[in-house]
């Protein structure tokens, strides 16, 4: 069951990361953010109200606030960097934030075998591999990498915090609404100082028309994001952090997959190999 959760994990974070790259090409990208979880919120809060989820509130609730501060930050840090390029190098290094995760599983006396630890190596270098990267060519600024290791941290974090922020199904929404609020908080502040110094809120073209049209895509966006952080903290319950959090991590594959068949976009040779990569050390963390 962990392995369950975990992949369709992977499956909801790729289609979610999909979906909102494509919106990113026309909308700002706080704004995706922003009005992405604003209707997790709504959504979330009303389960929230229907299970009596707020009995659930506890000190645990701490870590679901906390990940939803780190999210916008690793989110905006991962925007920067690809904007700083090249994506083929930045896209499979911020996969790494699983170390995170995994050393928190580790820490916490968690001890894979054999074929576990073959699985989590292949695994982690087919989704890096998967990501398309440029070994040579272009070259790559410090900062991009710098904001790229940001991003990585602060995703792994994200995962490793939501695992620990609640102990039940009830308790699992009203940390993931707590989460969501942070989230709207704290991207939204961040788009009024964007606004204050200059940037937009709204597409340069067909402004608030385009984000009304959008609105199902980004409610998606936005839903599939919190249904991920809900199969994952099921996965890590369940079962060892280590692979829930490898088999969860490998959500690049999924967005590689989406556009080769939705876009047609070409796939070279080494993605592909690392696809296959990916499924093999999935099968390794299964079967071990």
């Amino acid at each position: 069951m962990t392995a369950l959760f975990a992949l369709a994990t992977s499956l909801l974070w790729g289609l979610a990361d999909f979906g909102g790259g494509l919106l990113t090409r026309r909308t700002p990208a706080l704004t995706v953010v922003v009005v992405s979880q604003s209707v997790a919120v709504v959504v979330l809060g009303a389960v929230v109200v229907a299970t009596g989820g707020f009995a659930e509130a506890g000190p645990r609730l701490w870590y679901a606030a906390a990940a939803g501060v780190v999210g916008p930050v690793a989110m905006l840090s991962f925007y920067k960097a690809l904007a700083l390029g090249p994506m083929g190098v930045v896209s499979p290094l911020v996969s790494l934030g699983v170390a995170v995760p995994v050393g928190v599983g580790l820490l916490l006396g968690e001890r894979p075998g054999l074929l576990q630890f073959a699985g989590i190596g292949v695994a982690v270098a087919g989704v890096v591999l998967a990501g398309g990267p440029e070994l040579r060519g272009a070259p790559v600024q410090r900062q991009a990498i710098w904001l790229t290791l940001v991003a990585a941290f602060g995703f792994g974090a994200v995962m490793a915090l939501i695992a620990e922020a609640s102990t039940s199904v009830t308790g699992l929404f009203l940390a993931l609404f707590v989460q969501r609020v942070a989230n709207v908080a704290v991207g939204g502040a961040a788009l009024w100082v964007s606004v204050r110094r200059g940037g937009r809120a709204l597409p340069a073209e067909g402004g608030l028309a385009v984000v009304a049209a959008s609105l199902p895509a980004l409610a998606f966006v936005g839903l599939a994001d919190v249904a991920a952080n809900g199969t994952y903290a099921t996965a890590a319950q369940l079962g060892p952090v280590t692979m829930a959090a490898v088999l969860a991590n490998l959500y690049p594959v999924v967005t590689v997959l989406a556009a080769l068949v939705l876009l047609r976009e070409r796939v070279r040779a080494v993605q592909a190999a690392g696809a296959g990569l990916a499924l093999m050390g999935t099968v390794l963390l299964a079967t071990g």
